[in-house]
């Protein structure tokens, strides 16, 4: 069979202890409203679009410069027919040293292209991965989302 799951990947310039640290930095590339601790071996956190998507996090795996594992526990997304999709899913950072510098490649194992929210996650990811956390790798500042009454207008305005 062969693998479904979104996957994506970068290389850059830095070492892979520069790519280890920027990932373990989730509110620096992902959201800085992200809740708990997200550098250690069974750190929590939760990630939330308020009224949109809620998902609590584990860190399962975390191998200094090589790979961190996050398993995705009970996961609510409003704007999906199955709104636990994520439940149970994992994701893989893993961080290899090349020729040119270090490679980052990204899977979320388990979201696969039948998950009515594939779209809209793959696109989400490929943008927080290639461009915002690739940003804070190279330059010490990224792009995370900033959920704001703005997001949360629009969320409210989408259920309406």
């Amino acid at each position: 069979m062969t693998e479904q799951s979104f996957t994506t990947a970068i290389t850059v310039d830095n070492t892979p202890a520069e790519v280890f640290a920027a990932v373990l930095n989730a509110r620096g590339w992902w959201s800085p409203g992200i809740r708990g601790g997200t550098a250690s071996i069974g750190d929590r956190f939760v990630f939330e679009v308020p009224g949109v998507h809620r998902s609590d996090i584990e860190l399962a795996e975390v191998i200094p410069d090589r790979k961190v594992v996050w398993h995705i526990g009970e996961t609510v997304m409003t704007f999906v027919q199955d709104a636990g999709e994520w439940t149970g899913t994992e994701i893989h950072f893993d961080i290899t040293p090349v020729d040119d510098g270090t490679e980052l490649r990204f899977t979320h194992v388990g979201l696969v292209p039948e998950f009515e929210c594939y779209d809209a996650c793959s696109t989400a990811w490929a943008f927080y991965i290639t461009e915002s956390l690739r940003d804070l790798v190279a330059t010490g500042v990224g792009q995370p989302s900033e959920f704001s009454g703005e997001v949360e207008a629009r969320a409210e305005a989408a259920r309406a």
